[in-house]
């Protein structure tokens, strides 16, 4: 991607659930419960006069019906007006959702993602529909996961990681969780904790793979000169974007790496006119679905050579030199299928607005079995 024709800004948020089970809503009211406070938010703007494109993500297999798409607009107020749907992470979304706006389409733009994993009876089977049926899905592995695990072998030998880092980050990311209010599975644990768990695939446990959960995220986006008008200074910048898949299937990827967040980032540092990212961001939220992917996805980002030396020196606590995850990642709130970039993006704008930080990097993965990566760089004004 080139560079930005023009500034666009976030004005508002809205989320609902972070909860393992939503019974008491359908996805399409958890999505209309995030929308009306994301509207608020962006200076209670009126979505049916206001908003001038709205962007769903989400994905057919996991709401179990076909066309999905049919059922988006209603809940964010967008009944036959423009909207179109992103079957990709909502980080993607919010890529179109520029496009949008530097093509001309329009200058508001609502994008909404969710989960409503907690309906999905047979989520394992529905994974495993996304591999290969010749010669993945035909070895019928013990689970899913399996992929993750190969994965993490490679990078561990690549890298001279032990699983006592991996315990370390499950332990570091489930106790940040304890400040978050969408974080269902902080906890206080310890790295001894992690050890002492049955392997669910090698070498990770129950504790090293982040659970799903249910949840709605909403974010209005507009061009800057719109968002000076609506809301003055109280807003964030979106200043850099990007988005790579490496490999669409296992069988070419290169495992032990990830090449997509590297592609990624790359895009998204040029658009940003960054040089040094360590030195740059004030923070890092990055996906975490599964303990070694933190530690990966910081050496594809650029942010450290070293994972292991700078986790076990604490320069990746919410104290150290660059806090990674301080929120508690998706190890503490879960992952929330196509949602899970606006989650840790949430995080990133929750540090910026409570003064904390001024500039964050987000990156998120699309899971087992993609090998899909966006990047965002968010900054105050």
């Amino acid at each position: 991607m080139g560079s930005f024709l023009e500034r666009i800004a976030i004005l508002g948020v809205g989320w609902y659930g972070f909860r393992p089970t939503t019974p008491e809503v359908s996805f399409r009211e958890m999505v209309f419960e995030a929308a009306v406070r994301a509207y608020q938010d962006a200076g209670d703007i009126n979505p049916r006069s206001d908003v001038d494109s709205f962007i769903s993500c989400q994905e057919d297999f996991w709401e179990g019906i076909s066309i999905s798409d049919e059922f988006a607009p209603d809940q964010i107020g967008g009944a036959m007006r423009p909207t179109m749907t992103v079957t990709g992470d909502s980080l993607q979304g919010l890529v179109h959702a520029f496009m949008h706006i530097n093509s001309g389409v329009a200058d508001v733009v609502a994008v909404e993602a969710h989960s409503k994993v907690s309906d999905i009876l047979t989520l394992s089977d529905i994974i495993k529909f996304a591999m290969d049926p010749i010669y993945v899905r035909s070895i019928e592995p013990k689970n899913f996961h399996f992929i993750a695990g190969l994965d993490a072998v490679k990078f561990m030998e690549r890298k001279g990681i032990t699983r006592e880092d991996l315990a370390l980050v499950v332990e570091k990311n489930k106790r940040a969780g304890l400040s978050s209010p969408r974080a269902s599975y902080a906890s206080n644990i310890s790295a001894k904790d992690v050890l002492d768990k049955d392997f669910i695939i090698y070498p990770l446990s129950e504790l090293d793979i982040a659970p799903f959960v249910d949840g709605a995220i909403v974010v209005v986006v507009a061009s800057e000169d719109v968002a000076k008008k609506i809301k003055k200074d109280d807003y964030i910048i979106i200043k850099g974007l990007g988005f790579a898949t490496d490999s669409s299937n296992i069988e070419t990827a290169d495992l032990g790496k990830a090449t997509y967040m590297r592609v990624a980032s790359d895009m998204a540092y040029k658009m940003a006119g960054i040089t040094s990212p360590r030195s740059y961001f004030d923070s890092v939220f990055v996906d975490d679905r599964y303990s070694y992917k933190e530690l990966q996805h910081l050496e594809g980002l650029k942010i450290s050579e070293e994972p292991s030396k700078d986790l076990r020196e604490g320069n990746f606590s919410p104290q150290g030199e660059i806090p990674v995850n301080p929120l508690g990642g998706h190890l503490a709130k879960g992952v929330p299928l196509e949602a899970s970039g606006f989650s840790l993006l949430l995080d990133a704008i929750d540090y910026i607005r409570q003064g904390k930080i001024e500039r964050a990097l987000v990156a998120s993965w699309r899971g087992i079995p993609t090998f899909t990566g966006s990047v965002i760089v968010v900054e105050k004004p």
